[in-house]
């Protein structure tokens, strides 16, 4: 990862856990030195401890950037240690969901640059997508910065506006759990069917997982890979008209799923 001004000053992680261990992991294997690498974790994991970073040292004064990743409800004890990194040229990256712009402003400063972000769980293994946003500070050298780092776990997009963050928890932020059941229960109709627990499951898992990669690998939109799979009058057009019922189908449960989600990240960013 080129990046000469976080070799230069450094890179702090606050809070090293499954998402902020994916990332340090993306980092140190695109080239990043893990002695340009600072993190402060209260309980590191063993494979953080072999990493060769800097842990729970004392931090550089103005480090380039700052990626915050505690869980929310530790923001309020852990960003007021940073104050002094505020209203400088150090650019905070915030992946905790729910924790406005706004705040991180209030906390450290009205002149500190800052970019929000939404990751999701796939990062763990760099599969991830993560949506972006920045104050007028950070502005598009801010994202630029932002990208590179995000970019370690998966695809990075920008958003126009921050409002857009709850929207984008809704589906790609919290969206990993709507698959994870999804194949949970697929599975479980497999066994009810008359499969075993282990073959339901391997089923499950494979055609999830195969469907999206096509799904990703292919010109041809999600709409017409249905169609594509859809025999007239037969199996699959049996099940869809299931799925598809705009009564209690797919498309009614998602929108209403996805619109709880959103809902609970504005509750959280109002505190």
């Amino acid at each position: 990862m080129k990046d000469t001004r976080i070799a230069k000053d450094g890179l702090v992680l606050l809070g090293c856990g499954k998402m902020g261990s994916a990332m340090l992991a993306g980092w140190l294997a695109r080239g990043l030195p893990p002695a340009s690498v600072w993190v402060t974790d209260p309980f590191p994991s063993d494979w953080l401890q072999a990493q060769g970073v800097h842990l729970n040292a004392d931090l550089p004064d103005q480090p380039a950037i700052v990626l915050v990743a505690v869980k929310p409800q530790m923001m309020a004890e852990a960003l007021p240690t940073l104050q002094a990194m505020g209203n400088g040229s150090t650019l905070f990256v915030s992946v905790a969901a729910g924790t406005t712009i706004e705040y991180f402003e209030q906390t450290l400063g009205v002149q500190t640059p800052v970019v929000r972000a939404m990751p999701n769980t796939p990062a763990a293994i760099s599969q991830g997508i993560t949506a972006i946003v920045a104050n007028k500070i950070a502005g598009d050298a801010g994202l630029d910065e932002a990208d590179v780092l995000l970019s370690a776990v998966g695809q990075v997009v920008r958003l126009s506006d921050e409002a857009q963050i709850d929207a984008v928890t809704g589906v790609s932020g919290s969206g990993p759990a709507y698959v994870f059941h999804m194949i949970e229960a697929m599975a479980a109709a497999g066994e009810a069917e008359g499969l075993s627990v282990e073959l339901a499951m391997q089923l499950a898992k494979a055609t999830v997982a195969g469907a999206g990669a096509l799904a990703m690998q292919t010109d041809e939109t999600p709409a017409q890979l249905r169609v594509n799979v859809t025999s007239p009058n037969g199996t699959t057009q049996a099940a869809l008209e299931v799925l598809m019922n705009e009564t209690d189908g797919f498309p009614t449960l998602l929108r209403r799923a996805v619109k709880a989600a959103a809902e609970r990240s504005r509750e959280l960013a109002r505190g």
